[in-house]
């Protein structure tokens, strides 16, 4: 085990506030000549239960020792290597909720590969722009995913599928591999993000950026090793890395992965949560807005210590109501895919409610106007990393170097949001482009707009956020028609259809107007920002456009 990693755990069980700091500070000194996360780290660990799996439909049940999924993934890691994988190349992990998800990500790190979580629920049209921009070596999928990919690669399902690899081959392979020779610049994750010029930039981050980085995340969330953790959040997103991965197991933790396919249930949800006796739970904000409004007089919690949210402002209400009832503040923190958790609310000191917290020590955040010179208290800024330092929790960079020219200025890292700060906190007001944050999912405007113009009736459309109470912001498209086509329901009800299977289902309009013309600039960009704002005022005044049609 690295001394630093031992540092952290005993700082982090005794609450040694100071030393966390200085540790914190310290990891962006982290550059050894090679380090490999999962035989460095993770197998070092004690024979411990690692994971703790159920579903919360059938509540089948498996345990897993460091010990046994460190043999698993090494099968998976010898049949990879058999079948021609080699440091560096490209591996789709698509999986829901599954042991197997865990297991997959242990043997792309361990190998050196450049593993690509991928979300279930993206679409046959969604995985093959991803594919075009990098194309996979193997894949790895359950059935139902399975059913959405066409491309040739080394494709090993998980079940049965014509065609593809039966994991079960894996489980012959030997529990034994040796680690590759990974240095800290060595790519290892790659993740699709939401961009609002473009479709999905391609984040890309390092043997060190998250392992090491996740430092910062796992003391706002306040894991302890002797714990059980659990996050809310499904495979392919960069929180489940966060927060299901990463910092469970940087603490020698117990992780808690609990399986669930379509709507959320609440109620059952929050069940599970009191029978395994977790003792800290990650959720979204629009779960915890699910939570507050059950009959909380059916759950104890008794073992429930820390409870945190991520994605976007939590509404201070909700953290009332449960604080009111178990005792427990919510705390909100902020970071991004592109970096690990860099504001938040440390266990020992929480801001007020609706405050994303305080900067941690191992990034060195300023807020700067629009000219880039530091703002001070009370003003809005962008939210903007120093760089002259690197912090080891942010990423290498995109792959596409226009994007890394905009987001990379005069020793800046611009994340794309805006915040202003008070001695009680630091607020996130909004972003500073058009990304829409809806039901704690990124979404950017331009695929949307992209999808609406594939409809033989869509001359023009400016896809926006609307505020909206329980998913913080839904999507809208202002729609521009071509000759021949007039505004009505019906149309709209087609509109929202045909982006439905192109889409995944939280990117399709729910509001849909019709208009003669967009705002523009001089050099013919569509002026969202015009748009946002004219929609944030009519819902404010409960007003609606004259051919405006919502599709529930």
């Amino acid at each position: 085990m690295i001394p630093l990693i031992e540092e952290f755990r005993k700082a982090i069980n005794e609450r040694d506030v100071n030393k966390i700091y200085s540790i914190l500070k310290q990891a962006n000194d982290f550059n050894p000549n090679y380090f490999n996360w999962v035989s460095d780290v993770f197998e070092k660990n004690e024979d411990k239960t690692a994971l703790i799996w159920t579903d919360i439909q059938n509540r089948e049940e498996r345990k897993f020792t460091y010990r046994k999924l460190s043999a698993e993934a090494n099968k998976l890691l010898n049949f990879l290597r058999k079948e021609g994988i080699k440091k560096g190349d490209p591996v789709y992990i698509m999986t829901p909720i599954i042991p197997e998800q865990w297991i997959s990500l242990l043997a792309v790190i361990k190998g050196g590969f450049i593993g690509v979580p991928t979300a279930v629920n993206l679409t046959e049209y969604e995985l093959n722009y991803r594919f075009k921009d990098l194309k996979p070596k193997a894949i790895i999928a359950d059935e139902e995913s399975a059913k959405k990919i066409n491309v040739e690669a080394v494709k090993i399902v998980i079940g049965k599928r014509e065609g593809w690899i039966s994991y079960e081959k894996v489980l012959d392979e030997s529990s034994n591999a040796e680690p590759e020779t990974t240095k800290p610049s060595d790519e290892i994750l790659h993740y699709f993000t939401s961009g609002t010029t473009g479709l999905p930039k391609r984040v890309i981050h390092t043997a060190v950026s998250y392992p090491i980085g996740h430092l910062s995340t796992t003391s706002f969330i306040g894991i302890k090793s002797e714990d059980i953790h659990l996050n809310l959040s499904a495979p392919g997103w960069a929180k489940f890395a966060w927060s299901s991965f990463f910092s469970p197991f940087i603490m020698n933790a117990t992780v808690l992965g609990i399986n669930y396919t379509g709507k959320l249930d609440p109620e059952k949800y929050l069940s599970l949560v009191e029978s395994f006796n977790v003792n800290t739970f990650c959720a979204p904000p629009t779960a915890w807005r699910q939570f507050i409004i059950l009959d909380l007089n059916k759950f104890k919690f008794p073992k429930l210590r820390e409870v945190v949210s991520a994605g976007e402002p939590l509404n201070p209400e909700v953290i009332k109501i449960w604080e009111n009832k178990f005792n427990l503040r919510i705390r909100d923190f902020y970071g991004q895919t592109e970096t690990t958790a860099m504001i938040g609310n440390f266990p020992w000191d929480i801001s007020e409610a609706g405050s994303m917290g305080k900067p941690s020590p191992m990034y060195d955040i300023r807020l700067l106007d629009d000219d880039g010179n530091e703002v001070g208290k009370g003003i809005v800024g962008h939210i903007a990393v120093k760089i002259n330092k690197r912090p080891i929790g942010l990423f290498k960079g995109y792959s596409d170097e226009e994007k890394n020219k905009s987001a990379f200025r005069n020793e800046y890292y611009y994340t794309g949001d805006k915040a202003y700060y008070t001695d009680n906190g630091w607020y996130f007001v909004g972003r500073a482009d058009d990304i829409i944050k809806t039901s704690d999912y990124r979404v950017g405007p331009f695929e949307v707009e992209s999808a609406l113009l594939e409809h033989p009736a869509v001359a023009e459309a400016a896809v926006v956020g609307s505020p909206d109470p329980q998913r913080w912001q839904i999507i809208k498209a202002f729609v521009v028609l071509k000759e021949g086509y007039k505004p009505s329901y019906e149309l709209a009800l087609e509109l929202h259809n045909h982006v439905k299977k192109l889409l995944m289902s939280y990117k399709v309009p729910r509001i849909i107007e019709f208009v003669p013309e967009l705002p523009k600039t001089i050099s013919g960009k569509i002026r969202r920002n015009e748009l946002r704002k004219l929609e944030e005022e009519r819902r404010r005044k409960g007003e609606k456009g004259e051919y405006e049609f919502s599709i529930k």
